[in-house]
This record gives structure tokens, C-alpha cells and sequence, in this order.
């Protein structure tokens, strides 16, 4: 039977007061890599804000990597954060410091204290992203793919169970963003870490087909449910 990591049922999502995605259902088990879509204010930001503590869920139920969304207050969101890595579109790395310092104050931030543990760690997220050499670069002196890359690998640093990626090759040309891709999946298959990734970046969807949520109209729509009603007519 497949692990759950993410489970949202008759969830209604507000932000600010406002309602702005109703009656949310769906599950994503282990390993699986999904995609969330749908067009700018739909609901996609408000979904994933949800899912790492920022948005409180009140109505509904939700589980994510084994915490209950309903009872998160802001003494539990630092340990939900812990077992989850996020992947932004503007990378959001320390300019001042190079890259194997940007991973060690995650690192130290999330209570590592061993320094031989620390740099077997850094060294060992570098090289499952392919930069295991650059760790003394400045960011200012890599590219936008490696930068994405660093960001990957500060998402990986304390071995979660799940990844949210918003946007990750928002900002890339069309070679770099296959890059990016192609590391993602192979992640997902490698590790068995569930990838739920935000884009509008349809050419990507069709190089790289998976299953997909969709936020429109209020509603979150699974492909997965879909397909399984075409199925059965």
C-alpha cells in the first residue's frame, strides 16, 4: 500500500478572510511527482501556503509528512518546515556569503551542531545537484541554472519527504529549464521524495507529462480522478 505524504479532505482554504478554494480533496503518496497549475490568482499560492504552515487550515482536514494541519500554530510550522523543502523561483540565497555557507546556515538553523556531519551533508546535497566543486562560489558568480541547482540542494538538506517547487524554472531559458527538470524527476525516482511543483510553464508540462491539480473556479481538480472517470465511461 502506498505511503501518504500529503492528504487533503473537504478542506475549504481562506486567505485573509476570503474564501478561495472549497471542498479540496486529494493524495500524494510517496515518490509520485505532481504538478500544480492554474492561472494567477487561483488559488495555487494559497494551496502551498497551506501545505508549509503559513495559511492555517480551519475547515476541513489536512496531513502533511505527518503533521496535522489543523492544530499548527506557530511553535509547530518550524518542525512541518523541517521535513519539507522549498524551491523558489527567485532562489532567495545569502548574496554575502558562498554557497557551502548559504547551506550551513540552513543547517545550523535547523539545529545541526556537528561540523564533520554538516560538511558531509553539504558535500553530499552538492553532489546529488551535479555542484559538488562550487561550493566556494559566490552566488553572483553562477549562473541562473546553478543558482536553481544551490536552491535544489539547500531544499534537500535535511532529506524531506517532500519538496514544494514554485515556479523552479520560472526564470530559466528553455535549455537550463530541461536541466532543472531532468534533476527533479530524477530525485523524485532516485530518492523517493514526493515533488509537487507550481508552474505555468506548459511546454515544460508536455517535455516532462505527469499527474496534475489544477485551481480554477475555486476548485482543485486532480487528473488523476479525471482520467479515472474517462475510464470508466
Amino acid at each position: 500500500m502506498s505511503e501518504s505524504v500529503v492528504s487533503i479532505h473537504n478542506a475549504n482554504i481562506y486567505q485573509g478572510g476570503n474564501l478561495i478554494l472549497q471542498n479540496v480533496n486529494f493524495t500524494i503518496n510517496k515518490g509520485e511527482f505532481v504538478y500544480l497549475v492554474g492561472k494567477t490568482g487561483t488559488g495555487k499560492s494559497s494551496l502551498l501556503k497551506t501545505l508549509y504552515g503559513e495559511l492555517r487550515l480551519t475547515e476541513g482536514n489536512g496531513n502533511v509528512v505527518g503533521f496535522d494541519l489543523k492544530q499548527m500554530d506557530w511553535k509547530k510550522v518550524p518542525f512541518l518546515r523541517r521535513n519539507l523543502g522549498v524551491v523558489f523561483q527567485d532562489f532567495q540565497l545569502l548574496t554575502d556569503r558562498n554557497v557551502y555557507e548559504n547551506l550551513k546556515f540552513v543547517l545550523k538553523a535547523t539545529g545541526w551542531k556537528d561540523e564533520k556531519l554538516i560538511e558531509e551533508k553539504i558535500n553530499d546535497v552538492l553532489d546529488k545537484v551535479g555542484l559538488r566543486s562550487k561550493g566556494f562560489k559566490m552566488p553572483f558568480e553562477m549562473s541562473g541554472g546553478e543558482q536553481q541547482r544551490v536552491d535544489i540542494a539547500r531544499a534537500l538538506l535535511n532529506s524531506p519527504k517532500l519538496i514544494l517547487a514554485d515556479e523552479p524554472t520560472g526564470n530559466l531559458d528553455p535549455e537550463t529549464s530541461d536541466e532543472i527538470m531532468q534533476l527533479l524527476f530524477q530525485i523524485s525516482k532516485d530518492y523517493q521524495t514526493t515533488v509537487l511543483m507550481a508552474t505555468h510553464d506548459f511546454i515544460v508540462i508536455n517535455r516532462y507529462p505527469s499527474r496534475m491539480l489544477k485551481t480554477e473556479l475555486g476548485k482543485v481538480v486532480d487528473s488523476a480522478v479525471v482520467t479515472e472517470t474517462e475510464n470508466n465511461f
